[in-house]
């Protein structure tokens, strides 16, 4: 499958705590990512969602989820099943979070190519997030390309989030130096 060549407009996300992205989307109804509650709320991702990694699409789903939380861009939690044979492995590591509960780490693999804790999971998620089961969640940094829909999307900044930024998100967006005790 061939996706042709995106630009990213020449800005980096990570530099920015403003939020005041290129706006090229204009379709969809604007977001703050301030309105998001806490705890945070599951929901299902109504674009098609592609990963790109190596070359090739490694991954193609309409059936994801979304997370969204106060001050961070919405992760997005594919299902394993979206992802072609051999591509996500486990990796080393895990982390927890106080509402999902544990989450193990997974790299992806693309020839001789290897993404690192490109992405975590929960095998047992906490009660309300019980659907993230046999989903994964991937940094959109960590991959060639990650897409909604057609928009190609930008990376929450830092190195510890992995929130999806597009173009109908307000921030600032937590995640860059000076914002991890927001």
């Amino acid at each position: 499958m061939s996706v042709g060549s995106t630009d990213r407009d020449g800005d980096s996300a990570g530099e920015r705590l403003d939020g005041d992205l290129p706006r090229t989307h204009a379709s969809r109804p604007r977001e703050s990512v301030w309105d998001y509650p806490r705890p945070p709320r599951l929901e299902p991702e109504s674009r098609q969602v592609r990963l790109e990694l190596g070359g090739e699409v490694i991954a193609s789903t309409s059936e994801a989820l979304r997370i969204l939380e106060t001050s961070h861009p919405p992760t997005i939690y594919l299902p394993f099943a979206s992802f072609a044979p051999g591509v996500l492995r486990d990796g080393n590591g895990s982390s927890f979070c106080e509402w999902k509960g544990m989450a193990r780490y997974h790299d992806l693999v693309v020839g001789d190519r290897v993404a690192r804790a490109a992405g975590w999971s929960y095998r047992r998620p906490n009660g309300a997030y019980a659907a993230l089961v046999d989903h994964v969640a991937i940094y959109p940094g960590r991959v060639d390309a990650a897409w909604l829909d057609d928009e190609r999307v930008r990376p929450q900044p830092g190195d510890f989030y992995g929130g999806w930024i597009t173009d109908e998100l307000d921030g600032p967006f937590k995640g860059a130096p000076g914002t991890r005790g927001w």
